[in-house]
C-alpha cells in the first residue's frame, strides 16, 4: 500500500455558490424545481442573478464543501476541480486553501469562466440549485494527480462531475490508481436528476470501481427505480462495501453487508438552509472512518455535521467542526 498522505481527496464541480432567499411563488414563476439542481447556461445564470435578492457569495460545490468539512473536522483533505483564472477563481482558490484544504489543480487560461450555482433558499429551508458549470467542465484525466489520489486513504467523487465525458473519464482513472494503490473509492450520487439521467452508467460504475457509496433517500430509490427505501437498502447492500444513505428529519442509516446501523438526526436543530447537508454528513463520515471510528460513530460524527451546516445560510461550517465533535460525539 502507498504511504498514507491524505485522509480523503475530494474530486468534483469547482463552484462558486450564489445563496439568497426566495419563496415558492418566485420558483412557479421561473419554472424552477422546487428542491432539485438544474444546469443553466451562462445567459440564463445572468438573468437569474439579476433577479434574485440580496445574496451570500462563497465557493462551494458538493465535493468543496465535503473537503472543507474534513479540514474543519482536523482531517488532512485534498480537492481536485478546475476554476479560471478569473475573479471568482481566485475567490475559490482562496477560499478552500483558507480553511486547510490542499487544492493545486491548474487553472484553465481560456475558455469559460468560473462556474457558479445560484442557490434558492425557501422559507422552508428547502434549496433549489441553478448551476452554471463554466470551467467545471474542463476538468479531465490529465487534472488527475496520480501521487495525490494513490496517497489518499480515500478518494472522494461527486456525482455532478458525471455530466461531462471528460470528468467521467477523470472518475474511472482516479478509481484505477486509488485502487492499485491499495485505497478506497467513494462516490455521493449527488442528486435524483443526475441519477435519472445516468442509472446504468452510475450502477456500472458503483458495482466495478466504488467501495463506499453516498446516498439520500430519493437518490437511492431512483438508482433502484423503487418507492420503497427498505427494498433500496437490499438492493444496494451486495453492491458496495459500505453505503451511507441519508434521510433528513428520520437520520440516516449506515449499510455494510448485513450489518444495519441506524444514526438518529440531531435534535433542537433550527432548519435555515439544508444546502450542502450530505456533504457535510460525508465530510462527518470519512473523517471518522479515516481516522479509525466505527461506522456508527462515523455516522454520528456525519450527522453532528450535517445538523451544523443546517443552522445557518451557506454550506461551510461556521464554527470549528473539531470542536463541536470533541463536545458531543
Amino acid at each position: 500500500m502507498t504511504p498514507q498522505k491524505f485522509d480523503t481527496a475530494c474530486i468534483g464541480n469547482a463552484i462558486v455558490d450564489v445563496i439568497g432567499k426566495t419563496n415558492d411563488g418566485f420558483l412557479a414563476s421561473e419554472g424552477l424545481t422546487k428542491n432539485s439542481m438544474m444546469l443553466i447556461d451562462k445567459d440564463r445564470a445572468e438573468d437569474l442573478y439579476g433577479k434574485m435578492q440580496s445574496a451570500l457569495e462563497m465557493s462551494g460545490g458538493s465535493a468543496g464543501n465535503t473537503a472543507a468539512g474534513i479540514a474543519s473536522l482536523g482531517g488532512k483533505s485534498a480537492y481536485i476541480g478546475k476554476v479560471r483564472n478569473d475573479q471568482l477563481g481566485e475567490i475559490f482558490s482562496h477560499d478552500i486553501q483558507a480553511i486547510g484544504v490542499t487544492f493545486q489543480t491548474a487553472k484553465s487560461t481560456n475558455g469559460a469562466a468560473t462556474a457558479r450555482c445560484l442557490v434558492l433558499v425557501t422559507p422552508d429551508a428547502h434549496r433549489t440549485m441553478n448551476t452554471y458549470l463554466g470551467a467545471c467542465i474542463e476538468l479531465g484525466p490529465d487534472d488527475i494527480d496520480p501521487e495525490m489520489i494513490a496517497s489518499s486513504k480515500v478518494t472522494y467523487m461527486e456525482g455532478y462531475l458525471w455530466d461531462p465525458e471528460q470528468g467521467k473519464e477523470a472518475f474511472r482513472k482516479a478509481a484505477a490508481i486509488s485502487h492499485a494503490a491499495g485505497q478506497q473509492v467513494a462516490l455521493t450520487l449527488s442528486d435524483s436528476f443526475c441519477v435519472d439521467r445516468y442509472r446504468d452508467e452510475f450502477k456500472d460504475f458503483i458495482q466495478t470501481g466504488v467501495d463506499i457509496l453516498f446516498a439520500n433517500e430519493d437518490e437511492i430509490k431512483s438508482l433502484y427505480q423503487t418507492d420503497s427505501f427498505d427494498d433500496a437498502l437490499d438492493a444496494v447492500r451486495n453492491q458496495v462495501d459500505i453505503a451511507c444513505l441519508t434521510r433528513s428529519e428520520k437520520g440516516s442509516v449506515i449499510v455494510n453487508g448485513s450489518d444495519v446501523h441506524e444514526i438518529s438526526a440531531e435534535q433542537n436543530v433550527k432548519v435555515v438552509d439544508t444546502t450542502g447537508a450530505g456533504d457535510l454528513f460525508a465530510a462527518g463520515f470519512l473523517f471518522g472512518y479515516t481516522n479509525g471510528r466505527t461506522l456508527a460513530d462515523s455516522g454520528r460524527i456525519g450527522s453532528i455535521a450535517a445538523a451544523e451546516i443546517i443552522s445557518h445560510y451557506g454550506a461551510r461550517p461556521a464554527v470549528e467542526l473539531q470542536s463541536l465533535i470533541t463536545n458531543k460525539a
